[in-house]
């Protein structure tokens, strides 16, 4: 097997008829598609039978291919998801919520995850969790739960990404998700590091090289940078607009979270600040054992 080829063969139709679902999430991913500036000459090459936020038809029975938003948090999505992983070719998880349960999995974040989810339900809810939070499970990705064969991270999706793996998809090419750090693609559109400006800030000595990122970082180097863990592939978008990596795109696989930490320090910084940073977007994978390995579940 070629390093581009898919385990399973194409899809076999000219057409291939796509769903697209929606679990826990706030449906970003699914707008970001829409606001897609080739999205009809991509919908050119599909049938495109069922789309959970634009279509009001009922779900088919049958299809090829599912893309699927946000976390999965309820009974009745393990047995959707099941029942979707029997009918369809393949599966596409779009977005964190869906890829590393995101934002939602921030419920059963810590080491007694059932116990924060019903603190956050009753906080949430009070008296009416169990009336209006029913059937609730500690949040997870999609890998949780069935096989994916492709996952787009980002909160929300590049549309120009999801394009390129729906094109994947569509011919059988294997997924090759990004590696490394942010931290290279940073060196390589020349972006100033966060933490050097803010050493910079305290030096009264480099006062004239400070002012001229003033402009650019203003009151962001407070906020700690993710981009030394986080997955590249999004080209540096945040921290070319003068805001700090969020982690959104998930902790890379050739990221190494030990020395991110021992670097940290050395900066002054507190690690436990960069820790629940760090936990926005990837909390269940910080309760991971493959987090002490320095990689992380992506699907």
């Amino acid at each position: 097997m070629s390093d581009f080829e898919h385990p399973a063969s194409s899809l076999a139709s000219d057409r291939p008829k796509v769903i697209v679902l929606s679990l826990a999430s706030d449906f970003g991913c699914q707008v970001q598609l829409s606001n897609f500036p080739y999205l009809l000459e991509s919908l050119s090459t599909i049938d495109l039978a069922y789309w959970q936020l634009v279509i009001s038809a009922d779900m088919p029975t049958d299809y090829d291919l599912a893309i699927i938003e946000g976390a999965v948090t309820t009974t009745k999505h393990l047995k959707l998801l099941k029942e979707v992983r029997k009918t369809a070719h393949t599966v596409i998880a779009l977005g964190t919520c869906a890829a590393m349960g995101g934002i939602p999995a921030l419920a059963g974040h810590g080491p007694s995850p059932e116990e924060r989810l019903e603190d956050c339900a009753r906080t949430v809810y009070g008296d009416y969790a169990a009336r209006i939070a029913q059937n609730r499970i500690v949040p997870r990705p999609l890998t949780d739960v069935i096989s994916v064969d492709y996952s787009i991270v980002g909160c929300p999706i590049d549309p120009e990404e999801f394009s390129s793996v729906l094109q994947y998809a569509l011919l059988g090419v294997k997924e090759r998700p990004e590696r490394e750090p942010l931290c290279a693609q940073c060196k390589i559109i020349e972006a100033p590091c966060f933490y050097t400006v803010q050493k910079l800030a305290a030096d009264d000595a480099c006062q004239e090289e400070n002012n001229k990122l003033s402009g650019l970082y203003r009151g962001s180097t407070d906020i700690p940078c993710l981009g030394l863990v986080t997955r590249t592939g999004c080209g540096a978008l945040c921290i070319s607009r003068g805001r700090p990596c969020t982690g959104c795109r998930g902790i890379a696989q050739d990221a190494n979270l030990e020395s991110a930490r021992n670097f940290i320090r050395e900066q002054g910084r507190s690690v436990e600040e960069f820790d629940r940073a760090l936990a926005i977007y990837c909390s269940h994978s910080m309760n991971s054992a493959v987090l002490n390995d320095h990689s992380q579940v992506s699907g």
